[in-house]
């Protein structure tokens, strides 16, 4: 006879109960991380601004019933849509990620962090302008800065130590954990409230990786985030109606997330939530690829100069080997036919093919229109992927997290050329030095995408000057970019 289950309930998890006492109480004063947190928050727009230009993401944007209008409700950048605040957060989650431009948090599990400025936005923005309505005080773009920093921490402190991809979920859960708890506290939720709406989003159903994996890679991991984020600020307004949470929604026998998702497993944990995640983060500056590949993509790049130096073309090629990183080779170490745009920038060795031929990399070279060159594939069937153990070692240790890769050319008359090694890309931290005024650079030709010099001025002047930005009203700011 089986024992009989308790019907006590139980006080909150504690990883529900550390999430939402950080969020409420945790005051972010780091310098570095508001910092970061601006060239974030512009680097993250730009990306979105640029993918407006693709058909693919567009066709996604907008209300979901066609011409609908929500008074005072949260505008798309770049757009002339004005959306209640769940679908506005789609349409912003979905722009950003949707050309793998964005900024990249690796670990035992990798991801996006700025995935969550969609939620955050998109509820800042609304709430700003009901509160406007009614002859309130807007929240202000520092607001806006110190909910990313928050929700980087989570997504990232979690993911230091948890592998979500090895049990075949997608780390856009993280996305939707980390956005319920931060717009959670933007739209006022009670501590009670917030307890429950963070265990809403663990109890939610969790995507799978299928959609980035062979053979079923797809564009939905282009809008996955965006779906994340938008759920999140569904399931927090859920709670704020009083909706009841489940508090032992990670640890209850069979039921919780540990058993039924985790091989009954508990989250692990490096270090308290702060602003470490934020101040660490990887911008993705040169290249939309796949992070694992960005200093691949460099080091091609260097060859492909060092190519015409020798007199010699890819067509004198008869091998490239790649030292490289376990999750590397795991990820994007792909053989044989890529059906799409979203498969080939998730292939190593199509992200080093198409710099060494065309000295270059950008995200129409993922289009058809490229990738039908017969040189690519040819080329991709000589690139070996070896794991180097120091390299792994290196990715996970918390004082360096480089993302090494090195790239050897052997031709067929049997000389080589001198091996390439770039252990960290230029939107590392220890680059910083180097990356932010690139990174301020890809900010302005993507709003020269759109906007006329005029306004492109207003936005950049704002942008530029931290004290400027964290004191300007969230409406006021995104009104700066609407078309």
């Amino acid at each position: 006879m089986s024992a009989s289950i308790s019907s006590v309930r139980p006080k909150p998890d504690k990883v529900l109960v550390d999430i939402v006492d950080y969020v409420r109480k945790y005051k972010i004063d780091s310098k570095l991380a508001l910092d970061t947190a601006r060239n974030c928050l512009i680097d993250t727009l730009g990306c979105g601004l640029e993918a407006l230009s693709y058909p693919a993401c567009t066709k996604l944007m907008g209300p979901i019933v066609p011409g609908t209008v929500v008074p005072n409700g949260a505008k798309v950048p770049g757009t002339q849509f004005q959306l209640d605040p769940v679908q506005a957060a789609f349409n912003i989650g979905a722009m950003i990620r949707w050309l793998d431009f964005n900024d990249t948090w690796l670990a035992a599990e990798w991801g996006h962090p700025s995935d969550n400025l969609g939620g955050i936005l998109a509820t800042a923005d609304w709430l700003s302008r009901n509160a406007v309505a009614t002859g309130k005080k807007p929240l202000t773009m520092k607001d806006v800065l110190i909910g990313m920093v928050k929700a980087h921490e989570i997504q990232g402190c979690i993911a230091l130590e948890n592998s979500f991809n090895k049990v075949g979920l997608d780390h856009v859960l993280l996305v939707k954990l980390a956005s319920t708890a931060v717009v959670g506290e933007l739209i006022g939720l009670t501590r009670d409230e917030l307890i429950n709406a963070v265990s809403l989003a663990l109890v939610d159903g969790q995507s799978l990786r299928t959609y980035r994996h062979a053979p079923n890679t797809g564009s939905r991991k282009s809008w996955a985030a965006g779906d994340a984020t938008s759920r999140a600020v569904r399931l927090a307004l859920i709670a704020k109606t009083g909706e009841m949470g489940y508090p032992s929604v990670l640890t209850a026998p069979t039921w919780g997330f540990y058993d039924v998702l985790f091989d009954g497993k508990p989250f692990k944990f490096q270090r308290d939530y702060g602003s470490y995640v934020m101040e660490n983060v990887l911008f993705k500056i040169s290249f939309p690829a796949e992070f694992h590949s960005q200093t691949a993509v460099e080091a091609a790049l260097t060859l492909h100069a060092a190519l015409a130096k020798a007199g010699k073309s890819v067509a004198d090629i008869k091998k490239i080997t790649i030292r490289t990183h376990e999750a590397a080779i795991r990820i994007i170490d792909k053989q044989g036919p890529l059906a799409n745009p979203a498969d080939r920038d998730h292939c190593i060795q199509y992200m080093v093919a198409v710099p060494l031929i065309f000295g270059r990399l950008t995200a129409a070279d993922y289009e058809d229109a490229i990738a039908q060159d017969p040189r690519i594939d040819t080329l991709r069937e000589k690139i070996v992927c070896v794991e180097d153990k120091q390299f792994t070692k290196d990715y996970h240790d918390p004082e360096k997290r480089s993302i090494a890769n090195a790239l050897t050319i052997e031709f067929k008359d049997g000389k080589k050329l001198a091996e390439v090694v770039v252990e960290y890309p230029i939107g590392h931290k220890r680059r910083r030095k180097d990356g932010i005024p690139l990174l301020i650079e890809k900010f302005k030709i993507n709003l020269a995408r759109h906007f006329p010099a005029k306004q492109q001025e207003a936005i950049l002047a704002v942008s530029l000057d931290q004290k400027k930005l964290e004191a300007m009203a969230v409406n006021e700011y995104v009104d700066l970019y609407v078309i």
